[in-house]
């Protein structure tokens, strides 16, 4: 991967939010959401692709922009508006609407009203609605304060003048005013659609209001079960109307700028709604000279982005009015309302993508520190490369008893923990560390070799011209040439030698060298030691129950979840352990344990 995309991955908020993918020419190839972005971009990168679409896409991927969020609801609609804005070639599946639901009003002189996950001509869609049991509720109660009709006839003014047609049940049952026979008027009929594009765009007041005195009444009426209902609808609607801004209540076409500064730059946002929906978020960096006032910056920000985006809306928010003016345009600093929150969203956006910027140069720095420590490592031991992988070996063991090995790996000088490996010595002396050392290279590397693994550009072992020869010769016999340095100690017993090719390198503790070994052998120590621990509080566990009498592996584990450990067991009374495992074998534990 690029180290600019994977820089980029690396600064990604854990935040709610919309990322949008990019190949080589800077056009848009998928739009996503995200309840976190980080987590959810990064998968795309640290997994195999569980689909050949999915594989291709990654591979031309080089650019990737977000935009952050206030809530995962509000991620869903922006990414919906943005699909249907700029068409992505992999967004296959909201493109057309199949995924989540939507109201749809359709677009003929007496509109019907109904659920769909297609997307029609001449319709209107609002939506998408992450839970569909929350659009059914709307329908319904929709459908029971305005009579919409629910039939598909083809109705025009024309044909309703010449009677072509004759009421339905509907109309019978009051849930249609029978506008098909010239029974409602057009304009009444026109009303009530456009109260429901109202509730649709997210002011659900009206319905809300209905609900709340329904229930009012069915209390005093004393139809609890009734009300009940109802006030479960109530809840249904509340949470559909969670504010968000990414779908505004009105149809305008706005700007929303915001800005930022340090020392150096300033950082500025812009949000272009169009017909009261996000279709675009931008966050340019300037350059400022010692002159400017970031007011300044900001009024040119704002003349760039608007040309960059053809920009013809006559309202701009910002947080102060600029020092410029634009014929026909209003520049509004608002208070309240969706406006402020439009605001908000921008701050938030300007502020994340400042952040980013100063996490993208300290990642940065990072990885030039780590390349410049691996270019010293290179230099030092006369490699052919840079060792981008190395590896590290260490035996643990006390007298020879239950000896172990362990190998740790660092991937550009950082840990890769994944690829850790504990080794039980099977086969060699194990008070031998040479012959633990080659056994456990000679498991390690032979299996790498049949698994066609990369092997590393570098072996360290946790010891000096010994263990350096017994791995040496254990890679020669798999027909293996890797560099291998060891770390010696000195009699002190603290590592001060880096030894390659029979060449002693002194380390000094001021040196990088020095800290970056002496870290590898901390931690090859650290996993080394607790796997030997662990498996000898095992061993010690094992050995003490299971040389007692009549005591089998369902006594054992029985006394081991009640008393937790073995010295609990030793210290109990005849009693206790008569009530766990019965009186003979209570007996049998205490002349083992020698506790009378």
């Amino acid at each position: 991967m690029d180290q600019t995309l994977q820089t980029k991955i690396d600064a990604l908020p854990h935040l709610p939010g919309v990322y949008q993918f990019f190949n080589s020419k800077g056009v848009i190839i998928y739009i996503g959401k995200a309840k976190n972005l980080k987590k959810r971009v990064s998968s795309y990168f640290i997994k195999i692709p569980d689909s050949p679409k999915t594989a291709i896409l990654v591979r031309q991927i080089t650019d990737i922009k977000y935009i952050v969020v206030k809530t995962e609801n509000d991620a869903l609609l922006l990414e919906s508006n943005l699909i249907k804005r700029f068409l992505p070639r992999y967004n296959l599946m909201l493109k057309y609407g199949t995924t989540y639901p939507y109201l749809c009003i359709t677009k003929e002189e007496f509109p019907r009203v109904f659920k769909t996950r297609k997307a029609f001509e001449n319709s209107e869609l609002y939506g998408p609605y992450s839970v569909a049991g929350t659009l059914n509720a709307l329908l319904e109660l929709i459908k029971a304060i305005y009579p919409i009709r629910s039939c598909r006839l083809p109705l025009t003014s024309e044909s309703i003048a010449k009677g072509r047609y004759k009421v339905c049940l509907e109309y019978h049952i009051k849930n249609c005013k029978g506008v098909c026979c010239g029974l409602q008027s057009k304009e009444e009929y026109a009303t009530m659609i456009n109260d429901v594009r109202t509730i649709a765009k997210g002011n659900s007041h009206i319905v809300e209001r209905y609900l709340l005195d329904n229930i009012k009444v069915l209390s005093e009426e004393l139809r609890f079960e009734e009300a009940q209902r109802l006030k479960e609808k109530y809840d249904a609607i509340k949470l559909f109307r969670q504010k968000t801004v990414i779908t505004t209540q009105s149809d305008a076409n706005l700007d929303v700028f915001s800005c930022d500064s340090d020392s150096t730059a300033v950082y500025i946002n812009m949000l272009h709604i169009v017909n009261g929906s996000i279709i675009q978020s931008n966050t340019i960096e300037y350059k400022k000279n010692i002159e400017e006032d970031e007011s300044e910056v900001f009024s040119s920000g704002i003349i760039e982005l608007r040309q960059k985006y053809g920009s013809t809306s006559k309202l701009v928010i910002v947080p102060f009015v600029p020092e410029f003016t634009i014929d026909g345009v209003e520049f509004v600093v608002p208070q309240r309302d969706y406006k402020k929150e439009l605001l908000n969203l921008s701050i938030r956006n300007v502020m994340q993508y400042k952040k980013d910027k100063y996490t993208q140069a300290e990642k940065l720095n990072t990885n030039q520190r780590n390349y410049a420590l691996m270019n010293e490592i290179r230099e030092a031991l006369h490699l052919e490369k840079l060792p981008h992988t190395i590896e590290m070996f260490d035996n643990s063991h006390i007298s020879g008893q239950e000896a172990v090995a362990a190998c740790v790996v660092f991937e550009n000088l950082k840990p890769l923990k994944e690829q850790y490996r504990k080794y039980i010595i099977k086969t060699a002396d194990s008070t031998d560390d040479y012959a633990s050392m080659q056994e456990v290279v000679h498991r390690r590397y032979s299996r790498m070799i049949e698994e066609n693994t990369k092997l590393p550009d570098l072996i360290v072992t946790d010891g000096g011209k010994g263990h350096i020869s017994s791995v040496v010769s254990t890679l020669q016999s798999l027909g293996l040439q890797i560099p291998v340095a060891g770390l010696a100690k000195n009699d002190k017993h603290r590592t001060n030698e880096l030894i390659y090719n029979n060449q002693i390198i002194g380390l000094k503790p001021q040196d990088n060298l020095f800290k970056f070994f002496t870290k590898m052998q901390d931690e090859v120590h650290r996993f080394a030691i607790t796997f030997h621990r662990q498996k000898r509080s095992k061993k010690q566990i094992i050995s003490e129950l299971d040389n007692i009498p009549n005591i089998g592996e369902k006594s054992k584990t029985v006394l081991l979840q009640h008393f937790k450990s073995i010295d609990k067991i030793r210290t109990a009374t005849l009693e206790e352990l008569a009530e766990i495992v019965g009186g003979s074998r209570a007996k049998a534990i205490k002349a083992h344990l020698f506790i009378k």
